[in-house]
């Protein structure tokens, strides 16, 4: 940890001088998935606008360039990195209200309406921009990256199916919870590990959003797909916050501008590509079983997310209730 703080004391003396002295810089962005994945497209666009309106460049560093999603959220705590884009899945433990994305049945299937509310919501543009401040981050964005889907290696058409499946989750204490309450034995790993822990049969199954099947080929290792419409996966652009504060007026707006740019650009790219994603798993593997479950065989994961809602606001207390209730008020307003 002092060697954490040292680091992000240089770097942001550092950025502080160049700030003052308008010079072009060079910053470090990373993130999860690969350049060719939602969270690489969307660096793409920011990365363009950026550069097209100011006199930095941005560095690209895609998942496994600089580590786990730990230790580039670390990196960027220190400074080292200028932004990251992470998914509240992996930054529940730092900032415990962010699980709130995890609460099963609390985000809609429908794209349109989630576009809005990621915009729009209150809870997202002021009330966790304090909470990530608290951690030394400037929250950009957040923005969808589509509904999950459970991959198994059995079919999954209850609660019961997942009896003893062990499924991996991210480092997330309330994403073990919901596996937990949906009936299964959940495993935090590093995504890292998952591939081959489906090969060898440490886990039996796991959950992400479509595409993100078909670019990691996970489905060579699973046979089912189920969709239950339990969330949709959500992820966070950040800069660090003592670089951000450094910037003068115009770069700070250069980048507001940049983000806005890449989310609307993305919302769009991301229209159809969960369909035309599915329909590459089922050419490069026609034997797996694709399942969307109906509303009866969806009522015992529905049934179970009440206590996950309940073990949410025991972790975050008053805080979490608060931001729970926003985004439900703002969600509502997104629907109409």
């Amino acid at each position: 940890m002092t060697i954490t703080r040292v680091l992000a004391g240089v770097a942001a003396a550092a950025f502080a001088l160049t700030s003052t002295a308008a010079m072009a810089e060079t910053w470090r962005y990373a993130f999860e998935e690969s350049m060719d994945e939602v969270q690489g497209k969307f660096a793409q666009k920011f990365k363009e606008e950026v550069e097209a309106n100011t006199d930095h460049t941005i560095q690209l560093f895609p998942y496994g360039t600089l580590g786990e999603s730990a230790d580039i959220m670390e990196q960027a705590q220190a400074g080292i990195l200028q932004f990251v884009d992470q998914s509240p899945g992996f930054t529940g433990s730092l900032i415990p209200e962010a699980q709130v994305f995890f609460v099963p049945y609390l985000l809609p299937t429908d794209q349109d309406q989630l576009a809005r509310f990621y915009k729009n919501s209150k809870a997202i543009n002021e009330d966790f921009q304090k909470l990530y401040a608290d951690q030394g981050l400037e929250l950009l964005t957040m923005f969808p990256e589509g509904e999950v889907a459970m991959t198994t290696k059995s079919p999954v058409e209850s609660c019961a199916d997942l009896n003893e499946v062990k499924f991996r989750v991210m480092t997330n204490p309330l994403l073990v919870e919901s596996y937990r309450a949906f009936g299964a034995t959940p495993t935090p790993l590093p995504w890292g590990e998952v591939y081959g822990g489906l090969q060898t049969n440490i886990i039996q199954g796991q959950e992400n959003p479509t595409f993100f099947l078909y670019s990691t080929k996970i489905y060579e290792v699973t046979d089912y797909i189920t969709y239950a419409g339990h969330n949709n996966f959500t992820t966070a652009v950040m800069a660090n916050k003592d670089f951000y504060d450094g910037l003068g007026d115009a770069d700070k707006k250069a980048i507001q501008a940049a983000s806005d740019a890449a989310y609307d650009y993305i919302v769009d790219y991301q229209k159809g590509l969960a369909d035309s994603e599915l329909e590459k798993i089922k050419k490069a593997k026609p034997e797996m079983t694709v399942t969307v479950l109906t509303e009866e065989q969806r009522k015992c994961f529905k049934d179970a997310a009440a206590d996950v809602e309940t073990k949410f606001i025991e972790m975050t207390g008053d805080s979490g209730k608060k931001i729970l209730d926003q985004l439900k008020a703002d969600l509502k307003a997104a629907a109409q």
